[in-house]
C-alpha cells in the first residue's frame, strides 16, 4: 500500500495541476484560422487553442449562431454558454471573408499561418476565391481542414446538419433508447464534439506529414461518417448476419452483467464480465449457484440468459442502498459506481485534482470553472486561458500584430466597413455590461 501512495504521489507530482502554467504547450507556434459557426469546427479548433495553438477566429456581422444557443435563454454577462464551450484561448475578428479587401487581408495571414479550418456550406469558400488552390497558391505548406454534415462531394452534400441529425443518419440514435420505445439522441451534442475532437487529430496528422514532406493538404471531414466510425462492433455484426442491431435500454448486449440498476435511494452502474468479477457479485448477492449456472460468460450473453440475471441482479439492488453496492462492488472486485448528476460531477474533487476542472481568472468575465481537454501531459498540458470574446474583439491585435498594420489603416478599415466589432443593439456579440473598455484586450 505504502508503494502504491508513493506512486501515485509521483504521478500526481508529475502532473501537478498549479504548474500548468508554468510548462510550455505542445502546438506554441502552430497558427490556426478558423472560418466557422455553430459547433463542428469551432471545437476541432478549441481543441487546438487549448494545446497552445493560436487560433484567430473569424464572424461575419450576424456572429457565430452559438452566440444565441442557449439553455433556457440564459445569458450570463451577455455571454451564451453555448458559444462559451467551444471557443477557448481564441483571438477574434470580425470580417466577412466574401468582401474583396477582407479576402486580401485573409491571404495575407494564410501565408503566415499553418492551418485553415472551416465548416460552412461546402464550395462556399470557393465562392470567395478561397478554396483550397488558391489557398496552396500563397502557401504551399498550408492545411485546409473542411468538416460539414455530409462532405464535399457524393450525392448528399450539402444538405443540412445538426447534431440530432447526424446522430439519425449515422444510426445512433435508433440503436438508442429501450426497445419498447422509440429512438433517442444523446442528452449532449456528442456527434459534434466527436467529429471535432477527430477533425483535430486529422490536423495533427497532417501537421506530422508535413514536418517530413513540407507538403500541406485538404482534409474533407463528414460528420456522419464520423459517427458510423464510433457505432463499436454494430457494423460488422450487421454485415455477418445480416441483422440490425436493436434498441437494448442501458444493457450491454455484448457485456453482461453491465447495465444501470434502481437502487432504493438512486442508480448504479453494475458491470462484471471476467471470471473472477462475476464470481464477486455472486458472493457479494449471496448467491453463489448463479455463478455455477451461468460461469461461461457467452452463456450470460445468451439473451433469455441475460433478461433473467439482469432481473435478479435489478431485484437485488432495490434492497440496498447506491453507497452499499459501491462498497460491495470494492469489497468483493467488481465495478460499481453511481450514476452522478452534472451537479455530482461538478463538485467532485477528484476532476479538480487532475485538472479535468480547471479554475481561472478570465479578464474580461472573471473567476470561471470550465473542464478542459482531458488528455494529462506531464510536460506539455493543455490548459485553459482565457474566455470566448465578443464579436470583433481582437481586431487591432490580429491585424497590427500580425500584419503589421498601422492603427490608422485599421480605423480605415473598420470605417469602410471591411471590419466590425459588435453591435450594441445584439448583447450578446457584447462585452459584459461593466467592461472598463481594457479588461481582456490584448496589445500588438
Amino acid at each position: 500500500m505504502d508503494q502504491e501512495k508513493s506512486y501515485q504521489q509521483r504521478m500526481a507530482d508529475l502532473f501537478d495541476v498549479g504548474n500548468l502554467f508554468g510548462k510550455p504547450q505542445p502546438l506554441e507556434g502552430v497558427r490556426v484560422l478558423e472560418v466557422c459557426y455553430v459547433l463542428l469546427g469551432p471545437a476541432c479548433c478549441d481543441y487546438l487553442a487549448e494545446f497552445g495553438a493560436e487560433v484567430i477566429k473569424f464572424e461575419g456581422q450576424k456572429g457565430d449562431q452559438m452566440r444565441f444557443v442557449t439553455p433556457y435563454a440564459f445569458f450570463w454577462n451577455n455571454m451564451s454558454p453555448g458559444l462559451e464551450i467551444e471557443n477557448h484561448n481564441k483571438y477574434w475578428v470580425g470580417m466577412h471573408l466574401g468582401h474583396p479587401k477582407a479576402k486580401e487581408l485573409f491571404l495575407e495571414l494564410v501565408k503566415k499561418s499553418d492551418v485553415v479550418v472551416d465548416n460552412l456550406t461546402p464550395g462556399r469558400m470557393a465562392e470567395w476565391g478561397l478554396s483550397y488552390r488558391e489557398l496552396k497558391e500563397v502557401n504551399p505548406g498550408i492545411i485546409q481542414l473542411h468538416v460539414s454534415g455530409y462532405g464535399s462531394w457524393g450525392p448528399w452534400t450539402g444538405r443540412t446538419s445538426y447534431d440530432a441529425v447526424a446522430q439519425s443518419m449515422g444510426a445512433l440514435s435508433p440503436i438508442t433508447g429501450f426497445e419498447d420505445r422509440g429512438p433517442i439522441k444523446s442528452g449532449v451534442w456528442i456527434a459534434d464534439w466527436i467529429t471535432g475532437l477527430m477533425c483535430a487529430v486529422a490536423i495533427l496528422g497532417a501537421l506530422n506529414y508535413r514536418e517530413r514532406t513540407g507538403e500541406g493538404q485538404f482534409i474533407d471531414y463528414m460528420q456522419v461518417e464520423n459517427v458510423i466510425r464510433f457505432l463499436d462492433w454494430t457494423w460488422l455484426y450487421t454485415y455477418m448476419t445480416g441483422q440490425d442491431r436493436p434498441r437494448s435500454g442501458n444493457r450491454d448486449l455484448a457485456i453482461c452483467p453491465s447495465d444501470l440498476f434502481d437502487c432504493c435511494d438512486g442508480w448504479v452502474a453494475v458491470s462484471a464480465f471476467d471470471d473472477a468479477e462475476f464470481k464477486g457479485l455472486c458472493q457479494a448477492m449471496e448467491k453463489p449457484e448463479l455463478h455455477e449456472r451461468f460461469a461461461d460468460p457467452l452463456e450470460r450473453l445468451k439473451d433469455e440468459n441475460a433478461r433473467e440475471l439482469l432481473k435478479i441482479i435489478g431485484e437485488w439492488t432495490k434492497t440496498k442502498k447506491v453507497e452499499e453496492v459501491e462498497e460491495l462492488g470494492s469489497r468483493y472486485g467488481f465495478a460499481a459506481s453511481r450514476v452522478l448528476t452534472a451537479e455530482d460531477a461538478y463538485h467532485l474533487p477528484h476532476y479538480r485534482q487532475r485538472g479535468a476542472v480547471q479554475e481561472y481568472d478570465d479578464a474580461l468575465y472573471g473567476p470561471m470553472v470550465q473542464h478542459c481537454y482531458p488528455p494529462r501531459m506531464s510536460e506539455t498540458p493543455s490548459r485553459l486561458e482565457w474566455s470566448c470574446r465578443p464579436l470583433g474583439f481582437d481586431n487591432a491585435y490580429v491585424l497590427t500584430k500580425l500584419l503589421g498594420l498601422p492603427h490608422e489603416e485599421v480605423e480605415r478599415l473598420q470605417a469602410d466597413g471591411v471590419v466590425f466589432q459588435w453591435n450594441p443593439d445584439v448583447p450578446s456579440h457584447c462585452p459584459p455590461p461593466d467592461w472598463d473598455g481594457k479588461s481582456g484586450r490584448k496589445l500588438a
